[in-house]
């Protein structure tokens, strides 16, 4: 088969599947509204939770980081881009997480594969929740570690897995709130089988920081826990793009030596880091406090509004509210005449999630009014 054959037919079998990704270029899409041409719609595929990508004063921050340092970072944070705006950034995220360092990344996704990568070795283990994020599995995947996966959050097996003879070292990896179902991982009990098997954890929180806890410190916060990796991403709650890894001294300097998504990439623009600060601190104000408050009451209203005899809800009391329809040709069905009703969704289909679950992935913002979430719900009831 050749190259072009074996691409063709890796098409074909997407499209017979219903299950072939497209990009649409939109004028807006990041807050309430998304603009497609000369239509708009109220959004509910974006995961702006807080609504703060279009906050006067992040924006204003952007503008006047780009003022002062350029619009890029010219380099590797190991060779000319590491400034005294991404050091300030640091600082602040590691006072306001408890950690002694924080580790800026350009993604989420770099974040996570560089520190799994960095961390494990041929005689190590790491079990992961079999729901992480695809950032997760694919490292995991690709480390020299085995890789062990333990069914979406029973701590029952992941003590079961952590028990097994083992040479090196183990590396517990699971989510704070999970992207495609919108649940929350029972932290405190796998923090405790983690502690008993002497190994590490490792959570990614970026469906959860700056929308929950206190001051919006995020799930590993509000259950009271403290992983000894922390990653949480900034194009969620956080309104902009990019990712820190929360860690102590000595995970931080090994990292800085080791971690090669650090080392061979361009950093993030100052002024993207000088955002950041911008939006933390509205994060943390009460101002952030409104936003949280009014977020969690759409969420209620929604859960306790829709019914909906064709799809099932999951266990979210988070942002995320899918809507699971079943077969791909449904979900596309289904997102479309919403769409006609004036409610931007998104289908999610596998291999995002598995085969027999295609579903609308809902996301609440803090910029949503009532009124959105009755023309929703008002749409979902006729929608079949």
């Amino acid at each position: 088969m050749s190259w072009q054959q074996r691409i063709d037919a890796a098409l074909d079998e997407r499209r017979a599947a219903d299950a072939l990704r497209t990009r649409r270029a939109v004028s807006q899409g990041a807050g309430r509204w998304l603009t497609l041409g000369d239509q708009r719609f109220c959004n509910f595929s974006s995961n702006d939770y807080l609504g703060l990508s279009q906050h006067p004063a992040v924006i204003r921050a952007w503008q006047q980081g780009a003022e002062r340092y350029g619009v890029g970072s010219g380099g590797s944070g190991h060779v000319s881009g590491y400034t005294t705006a991404h050091r300030e950034l640091e600082e602040e995220l590691a006072d306001w997480l408890g950690y002694s360092r924080a580790l800026l990344f350009i993604s989420g996704f770099a974040a996570n594969q560089a520190v799994i990568a960095a961390l494990t070795g041929k005689d190590d283990r790491i079990v992961a929740d079999k729901l992480s994020h695809a950032s997760l599995l694919e490292a995991a995947s690709h480390s020299p570690a085995q890789l062990r996966r333990f069914a979406h959050n029973d701590v029952g097996q992941l003590t079961m897995l952590l028990a097994k003879p083992l040479t090196g070292q183990q590396l517990v990896v699971t989510e704070g709130v999970f992207s495609m179902d919108g649940d929350s991982a029972p932290l405190a009990t796998i923090a405790d089988a983690t502690r008993e098997a002497q190994a590490w954890l490792m959570v990614d929180d970026a469906h959860g920081i700056g929308v929950v806890g206190e001051q919006g410190r995020g799930s590993c916060h509000l259950q009271g826990i403290k992983p000894h990796v922390l990653v949480v991403t900034f194009g969620k709650g956080f309104g902009v793009s990019g990712a820190a890894v929360l860690c102590s001294d000595t995970v931080a300097d090994y990292l800085l030596q080791f971690a090669r998504h650090l080392i061979y990439s361009t950093s993030m623009p100052p002024a993207q880091a000088v955002a950041l600060g911008a939006s933390l601190r509205v994060i943390r104000s009460d101002d952030g406090h409104a936003r949280r408050e009014k977020l969690a009451a759409l969420i209620t209203h929604f859960r306790t509004s829709v019914a909906h005899a064709s799809v099932t809800m999951t266990d979210s009391t988070s942002a995320i509210q899918p809507l699971i329809v079943g077969e791909n040709s449904r979900a596309l069905r289904l997102a479309e005449r919403l769409r006609q009703r004036g409610c931007w969704v998104t289908a999610i289909r596998p291999p995002t999630v598995p085969p027999g679950t295609a579903r609308l992935r809902l996301t609440l913002t803090a910029e949503h009014q009532f009124d959105d979430i009755e023309r929703l719900l008002e749409a979902l009831h006729d929608g079949e």
